[in-house]
């Protein structure tokens, strides 16, 4: 059993668990940088610690100028700016080394950019559409976006900016092609990020009480269609020592065991920051001594050279086979080139103006800037750049047209929660603090 203390923090709760390297987790940021970093050094200053990571589960919403709203699929009243762009500009630096993924609420113009993962701004990296890092002797994967049925299997990410109403929402929707690619690593994970929660969850943890406090999650806990069915599938594949997720806006801890062989994943749900809200939660973590930075993986590049090659980013083959991949050799290949880099990655690049409060007109913005980060790690991982080439006619060209939607009621793993809309915001917390240990 692991025992929780709560603390007293400016906009929420913050427990620790005893152990060594510092580690904040947090579920949906939704732009609130400022908030969410003011909270962890008010708990560095009353503990005289210090936190080492933060890792955040999605809704980032890294919005750097007015332009990067239009690719934000929010509802109207929640299109603002936030404070991403303060620490994009430079205006800010991240106090604390920062790994996110994303949900459903992202300016996505500007993740695709870094698909494969990088600076987002200083200290602040993403982990791509799915992708592994090292910290430290940690090793953190991730996948980004939600999964929806109806656009799994698509034909690769066939959406590009600008989106139309249609893409705007299936550009974060969760493809067979990245899940596949994680389905391919081999060697331990110490962490997990996901936005959904792994369908199923809710078999492992204290149910009961998240149904007394979303009793709208009851229908679909009963008809097991309540999270993620890839999330599931990756979390009896990797088994992760930790697994974090967000996008419901509600605390949940489980722990799942996985067979006989005593492995388990401890798993925890944070909700929104905001005032009362339980955002924030600090472990420490066994970990060998700092300094501590951000590293590539050698394992997922070189599961990313081969499966990148065999199948291309804007393609779906009727089926995935490793067959045709060598990851060993993909592996030694990749090592000697980062053992040159020292395993660090690209160094961030600013490829759009920052937003100004003084002065609202900028000069035009191409639609899918070319990151030099994405750039240089295709350059060294001897790649094509396909990120703003048709699906189709592997040309650059304006995005396909919507595909034809069905009605959305058929699809059992649609939640009350859907990503068009965004009924959870209006949904009051419900008061308690019963969660497993």
């Amino acid at each position: 059993h692991t025992q929780f203390v709560c603390l007293t923090a400016p906009l929420g709760f913050i427990q620790v668990l005893n152990r060594e390297m510092k580690i904040a987790i947090e579920g949906c940021m939704h732009g609130d940088l400022d908030n969410v970093y003011k909270t962890i050094q008010h708990h560095e200053q009353i503990h005289n610690t210090k936190v080492d990571l933060l890792l955040c589960c999605g809704d980032f919403q890294a919005v750097r100028n007015e332009k990067d709203i239009d690719s934000l699929s929010v509802p109207m009243k929640y299109r603002e700016m936030k404070s991403f762009w303060k620490y994009y500009s430079g205006q800010e630096v991240a106090p604390v080394p920062t790994i996110f993924i994303g949900g459903n609420h992202e300016a996505s113009n500007y993740l695709w950019e870094l698909y494969y993962g990088g600076w987002a701004a200083t200290n602040i990296y993403f982990l791509g559409y799915a992708g592994v890092v090292k910290f430290g002797n940690l090793r953190i994967g991730g996948l980004s976006g939600i999964y929806k049925g109806r656009d799994y299997r698509s034909v690769g990410h066939y959406e590009r900016p600008p989106y139309n109403q249609s893409t705007i929402k299936s550009v974060y929707h969760v493809r067979e092609y990245d899940v596949h690619k994680l389905m391919q690593l081999e060697e331990p994970l110490d962490i997990f990020l996901s936005h959904d929660w792994p369908v199923g969850i809710t078999d492992y943890g204290d149910s009961r009480t998240l149904i007394q406090q979303k009793p709208f999650f009851q229908e679909e806990i009963e008809a097991k269609t309540l999270g993620s069915k890839p999330a599931a599938q990756l979390l009896e594949k990797l088994k992760p020592r930790y697994w974090f997720s967000a996008h419901l806006h509600c605390k949940f801890a489980a722990a799942v065991q996985h067979g006989n062989d005593g492995s388990v994943t401890k798993f925890l749900a944070l909700d929104k920051c905001g005032p009362g809200k339980k955002f924030l939660q600090i472990i420490d973590i066994e970990s060998e001594p700092g300094p501590f930075e951000v590293l590539y993986d050698e394992e997922w590049l070189a599961i990313t050279r081969e499966f990148d090659s065999v199948f291309p980013l804007t393609q779906r083959p009727a089926s995935f086979s490793s067959a045709a991949m060598d990851i060993q050799e993909s592996r030694e290949w990749v090592r000697k080139k980062l053992e040159e880099r020292q395993f660090k990655p690209f160094e961030f690049v600013k490829t759009v103006p920052a937003y100004d409060p003084s002065q609202r007109i900028f000069d035009p913005i191409p639609e899918i800037p070319q990151n030099p980060q994405t750039l240089s790690l295709l350059e060294l991982l001897g790649l094509p750049y396909l990120l703003d080439s048709s699906p189709v006619t592997g040309e650059r060209t304006a995005i396909p047209a919507s595909p034809a939607r069905t009605d959305f009621q058929t699809y059992s793993e649609e939640i009350p929660i859907d990503d068009d809309t965004d009924e959870i915001e209006d949904i009051p917390e419900a008061e308690g603090d019963n969660i497993p240990h």
